[in-house]
């Protein structure tokens, strides 16, 4: 899932499907649905790209987000709109291209605060996070993450902060819900891997909204797949966006409101490259059938150069979300492309639920809720920090 360019074959193959999905005549998928969702416990998700996307929403919108679990992921704004600084200390930081200091972060952060463009940090001090990083991991090192962790405990006590670390994991999503997962220490094309037993999503769900019912044994939900170019500002091959995105909708979230979470694939991970790998198998459906949650899985599509209908000059070869610029140097805070894409889906999901999509009595959604996080006093998750947060082949440390 790293940056940079592979070969120019695959990359040309990539991209011709990349404009040929995205140029289908009469094939559009249907609108995003009303449901009426709660979005007073927003939680988010990533890993790699999509794990500083996490971060970047979290901090951009603090007052509506209570909580962000992080796979290979660094700290806000890691890259100050650099693709040198992305590939280089955000990723695998060294002498001659050292971590960011986390204090400089923090004043970057309250300056775009101070300047209205996102909210206010102060924000992020009743949220719960969620990390992992894998030992076998060159792509994103351990020290990355670490570095994003000591960013977020500027604000966030030390117990809010989970830290697990799984030495024989490399640069992958982690999951026990994909029959074909490859194995822990791979780093390999769909990135998605087993680790014995260790179930990120159920553990990042668990410690952002505190105690769950246990997952369902099958996934009784519908996958629906939706029109996201219509949240997109102007086209959304500019936004770095694919035409379709993903929204998984238990049974029960048909009928009155339910909590939403958003999962931001990585790179080389959107479902023009691995289909519906990453929507299936990274682990959250099962957790959200038993426990009312909508979960959002928004796509990015691969573009270098110009694409059909647009010569704006965009290179994301690998379908990465942006978190160095490739959009706009807004591309941090509320008004980046993509940041903005995302937030007008939720607010769609908010909305008060058409007859059509629930045949049961209409709600109503509260407009606090999309203003506002909890909505009501912080509540404190049953999961805590538990030993030095090392995973070892099914069995955590105490």
């Amino acid at each position: 899932m790293n940056t940079h360019p592979g070969s120019w074959r695959g990359l040309a193959a990539v991209l011709l499907l990349a404009i040929v999905s995205s140029t289908r005549p009469g094939l559009a998928a249907p609108p995003m649905p009303a449901l009426g969702a709660d979005l007073g416990q927003l939680t988010v998700s990533g890993v790699s790209s999509g794990g500083y996307m996490a971060v970047q929403f979290q901090v951009a919108h603090s007052g509506l987000v209570r909580g962000a679990g992080v796979l290979a992921g660094g700290p806000y704004d890691c890259a100050e709109g650099s693709v040198w600084r992305a590939l280089t200390r955000c990723m695998s930081p060294s002498w001659w291209a050292p971590l960011p200091v986390v204090g400089e972060l923090r004043a970057r952060a309250e300056a775009l605060a101070l300047a209205g463009r996102i909210d206010p940090p102060d924000n992020l001090r009743d949220d719960q996070v969620w990390l992992l990083s894998g030992g076998k991991d060159d792509k994103v090192t351990t020290a990355v993450v670490e570095q994003l962790a000591a960013f977020l405990g500027q604000w966030l006590p030390a117990a809010a902060i989970r830290f697990v670390r799984v030495p024989e994991a490399a640069h992958a999503m982690i999951s026990i819900a994909d029959p074909r997962a490859a194995s822990c220490g791979s780093t390999a094309s769909p990135y998605i891997n087993r680790c014995g037993e260790l179930d990120p999503a159920g553990e990042m769900l668990g410690h952002m909204l505190g105690p769950l019912q246990p997952p369902a044994a099958d996934s009784h939900g519908e996958m629906l797949t939706f029109d996201q170019r219509a949240f997109a500002t102007g086209q959304a091959v500019d936004s770095g966006l694919a035409d379709e995105a993903y929204l998984y909708v238990p049974t029960a979230c048909r009928q009155s409101p339910c909590r939403v979470h958003v999962a931001f694939h990585g790179c080389r991970q959107s479902a023009v490259q691995i289909g519906r790998r990453f929507v299936d198998g990274a682990g959250y459906n099962r957790w959200a059938d038993s426990n009312r949650l909508l979960v959002l899985y928004p796509q990015t599509a691969p573009r270098h150069g110009p694409a059909f209908g647009s010569w704006k000059w965009i290179s994301n070869p690998f379908a990465c979300w942006d978190w160095w610029g490739y959009t706009g140097s807004d591309y941090p805070t509320r008004d980046g492309l993509q940041i903005r894409a995302v937030r007008a889906m939720l607010e769609r999901l908010a909305e008060p639920r058409q007859p059509q999509s629930a045949p049961a009595a209409a709600t109503t959604a509260h407009p606090a809720a999309i203003e506002r996080k909890n909505g009501g006093p912080a509540t404190t998750p049953a999961v805590q920090p538990a030993g030095d947060g090392t995973y070892r082949g099914g069995m955590r440390s105490t």
